[in-house]
C-alpha cells in the first residue's frame, strides 16, 4: 500500500502489524474523502479531476491487487468483484463506489451537499 497523494489531511501512518482490512478501515475513518486506486488506473485520474474542479482534493491510496479484496463494498453493488470497484471513493466513511457512481452522484446534484456535509468543501 502506498500513498502518492496525501492531500486532504493528516499523516498516513502505517503500522506493519495491521492487516490490510484494518488499515483500510482506519484510513477510511481518518479521511473524509479518500480514493483507493491502483497505480496504473486512469479512472482514478478522472475521479481526481472531477473532484478538483469542484474544489476538493481527496487523499489517494494505491492498493495492491490482493488489498482490494479488503475494501468495504457499497450496499448497492453486492455482486461486484474487487476489480470492478477500482478505483473506489469513500465520502464520510461511506463507500460511494467507482467512477460511474461518483459521476451519477454529481449529476443528480447530491455530490456537493455530501462533500459539504463531511466538511471537505466550504460554501
Amino acid at each position: 500500500m502506498s500513498s502518492p497523494n496525501a492531500g486532504g489531511g493528516g499523516g498516513l501512518s502505517i503500522d506493519d502489524e495491521e492487516t490490510a482490512e484494518t488499515r483500510i478501515r482506519r484510513l477510511i475513518s481518518e479521511h473524509p474523502l479518500i480514493i483507493f486506486s491502483r497505480s496504473s488506473c486512469c479512472l482514478c485520474h478522472v475521479m481526481k479531476k472531477l473532484l478538483s474542479t469542484i474544489g476538493v482534493h481527496p487523499t489517494v491510496i494505491e492498493l495492491d491487487d490482493h488489498e482490494f479484496a479488503s475494501l468495504p463494498r457499497p450496499s448497492s453493488h453486492g455482486g461486484l468483484s474487487s476489480r470492478d470497484l477500482a478505483p473506489a471513493v469513500f465520502i464520510g466513511g461511506t463507500c460511494v463506489g467507482g467512477l460511474e457512481s461518483l459521476v451519477a452522484l454529481h449529476l443528480s446534484g447530491h455530490l456537493i451537499p455530501k462533500l459539504v456535509e463531511v466538511g471537505v468543501l466550504l460554501v
